[in-house]
């Protein structure tokens, strides 16, 4: 009996020790963040230094070099970069859009959406037929939408506690529905911009054409701008109320990019990888800070702290800042394909 409490008491000791150790351990994880943190600053660096990096830009290259640089001034044990063929799609000329009432032309905030071609020269003018779902367009058919312009208006449905989740929801009409509308013989789409918020100012974002399916301009348009064509259609007579815009989006060939990535060797099973990570790429229009700078820098500070601290971790720990994420998903293909082979 006497060795059974003798036994029971040793390992109860040890757990507690285990514990005051991985105490002392996270400890000094949270020191190194909270005094000498440095993810804000590289966010800051990020976005206002670089700015914006859509796959394929100047910007991309850029924050391609600061990522390796600032990787490599951290001492990880790896740092290197894995090429990539991305997409090289460019806005070009600021959008126009215009809601046309008889004789009176209303300005519309509008944005042409991530991978659309560009309208004729002129620009497109047509009626419009309002959806506020793929759903809704298809019970429509060809017969209303040939030779219109689609305006799909589903709103951001504000019931979700996690807002991803009605993004979600939400952006299947952006990235589906111009596709889908070209089906029926449309000559345009217009999106209401997907996002909770109410304002004028309009977010673009990608789109999908589908093989084989025609393919036809597409654009986001405010909140606000959606909400007061919703209403003219609803208050005035349909023939009466246009819609005309104008972009010079075009699509280039791939340019070569990379994958930045960064590794922490593991003591024991240094061939065995845990894997975190962010996109490093942005849309033209913003600076990236929220999609996805602070994955971006959130991960390199986790292996910057492991670094810091002298912590040597069991199995390797790999930071990958992605590219293309926003309009094509390639560098997270080549990754996983790599890794996959590996």
């Amino acid at each position: 009996m006497m060795k059974r409490y003798l036994l029971l008491a040793a390992l109860f000791l040890s757990a507690t020790a285990s514990q005051a150790q991985d105490s002392v351990i996270i400890r000094k994880f949270y020191d190194e963040a909270l005094v000498n943190g440095q993810a804000y600053d590289n966010l800051r660096y990020l976005c206002k230094n670089i700015g914006q990096r859509l796959s394929g830009s100047v910007g991309a290259e850029k924050a391609v070099t600061w990522s390796k640089k600032l990787m490599d001034s951290y001492g990880f044990d790896k740092v290197y970069l894995q090429e990539v063929m991305v997409p090289h799609w460019v806005r070009g000329a600021k959008e126009q859009g215009y809601i046309i009432d008889g004789n009176k032309k209303i300005a519309v905030p509008i944005v042409a959406l991530g991978s659309s071609i560009a309208t004729p020269a002129k620009g497109v003018t047509a009626n419009i037929v309002e959806v506020r779902s793929l759903k809704e367009l298809d019970a429509l058919g060809e017969s209303v939408i040939k030779g219109k312009i689609v305006f799909f208006n589903g709103a951001f449905d504000q019931r979700f506690i996690e807002t991803g989740a009605g993004y979600g929801a939400a952006g299947i009409q952006r990235f589906a529905g111009p596709s889908a509308a070209a089906k029926y013989g449309a000559v345009g789409a217009i999106v209401r911009s997907i996002t909770p918020a109410l304002d004028d100012y309009p977010h673009t974002g990608g789109t999908v054409y589908v093989d084989g399916v025609k393919k036809i301009p597409a654009a986001a348009i405010s909140t606000l701008a959606a909400n007061k064509l919703s209403n003219m259609l609803r208050l005035r007579k349909l023939p009466l109320i246009k819609f005309y815009f104008k972009q010079s989006c075009q699509t280039l060939p791939d340019v070569k990019s990379y994958n930045v990535i960064g590794e922490i060797k593991g003591s024991q099973n240094p061939n065995k990888f845990i894997t975190i990570g962010g996109h490093l790429d942005s849309w033209d229009l913003a600076e990236g800070a929220h999609d996805d700078g602070t994955g971006v820098v959130q991960s390199v500070e986790v292996l910057r702290i492991l670094k810091a601290t002298g912590y040597k971790p069991k199995n390797s720990i790999r930071a990958v800042f992605f590219m293309n994420e926003e309009n094509g998903h390639k560098g997270g293909i080549k990754y996983a394909q790599q890794a996959a082979a590996d």
